[in-house]
């Protein structure tokens, strides 16, 4: 009997219990799960979680957010708060001025 990529010795875990680890809303778990972030099993009407399968997700994860540090990745937080302003947004000559 196949397992397909897992173990039967592995602990698995309720949508209630992953929440409760991740300190998230249950709702949170089961989106992650029907958009195919979190792998997880029927039995019945109930899901269940291998605990290997949680943690490899919050390991890429964690890579993932590490890696993001690239061209692309943005303005950090302190270029966003502790930044120079750049310029003011140019009123538009049609538009009322609302200082009267």
């Amino acid at each position: 009997m196949s397992t397909s990529g897992g173990n039967l010795d592995d602990t698995f875990l309720t949508v209630a219990e992953v929440a409760g680890i991740l300190k998230l809303n249950q709702q949170t778990v089961r989106n992650w799960i029907d958009q195919g972030s979190l792998p997880a099993l029927r039995v019945g009407r109930r899901v269940r979680i291998r605990s290997s399968d949680l943690e490899r997700v919050l390991e890429q994860g964690s890579t993932t957010a590490s890696q993001a540090t690239g061209a692309n990745a943005g303005p950090s937080a302190e270029d966003f708060w502790g930044g120079e302003p750049i310029g003011v947004l140019d009123q538009d000559p049609d538009m009322d001025d609302p200082r009267g």
